[in-house]
């Protein structure tokens, strides 16, 4: 995966220390509720598009772009689910470590959009999914973030719209 310039820089001048960074996330449905899933090219598993928040960016346009970037589908953000600080140290195979604050968006693909195809080199292939049907090679981090788009969902239809907030 290419790393932003951003990071570039900053790594320039801290090296392998942690890094805090904001990562976005889009649970993304087309017209017929199924789920945009890309297999990343870094694990070979399949997870929900996502991507790092660039400065003085909105969190909602990150996952505009990404989705845009990686799948070649147009999306709308609909709801933020969730706000995770992530716990995880996470060290890269350069050494480089990083931790996440974790944004969860539910989005919709726009109309006539819904066309998915690898975008760069982040994903081998991209795909919609119905929930039932998944891939089993998920990754775990899709997984926990599917689990919190259904958790908001059930808050919902019990009349509590509120974003989730996590630590």
């Amino acid at each position: 995966m290419p790393t932003p310039e951003f990071i570039i820089r900053l790594r320039e001048k801290i090296g392998h220390d942690p890094l805090w960074l904001i990562g976005v996330t889009g649970y993304i449905e087309d017209d017929r509720g199924r789920v945009l899933l890309g297999r990343r090219s870094d694990t070979g598993r399949w997870a929900l598009v996502s991507g790092i928040n660039e400065p003085g960016e909105q969190p909602a346009e990150t996952i505009v772009r990404e989705a845009l970037e990686e799948t070649g589908v147009a999306i709308e953000p609909d709801e933020l689910v969730s706000v995770v600080a992530d716990p995880r140290m996470i060290t890269y195979a350069n050494g480089d470590k990083v931790q996440y604050l974790e944004l969860l968006f539910c989005c919709h693909a726009k109309a006539g959009a819904e066309a998915a195809r690898v975008g760069d080199e982040e994903s081998l292939e991209v795909g919609w999914f119905y929930r039932g049907e998944l891939p089993q090679d998920l990754s775990e981090t899709t997984r926990e973030r599917m689990a919190l788009v259904d958790e908001y969902r059930a808050r919902l239809r019990h009349g509590d719209a509120h974003c989730l907030f996590r630590s």
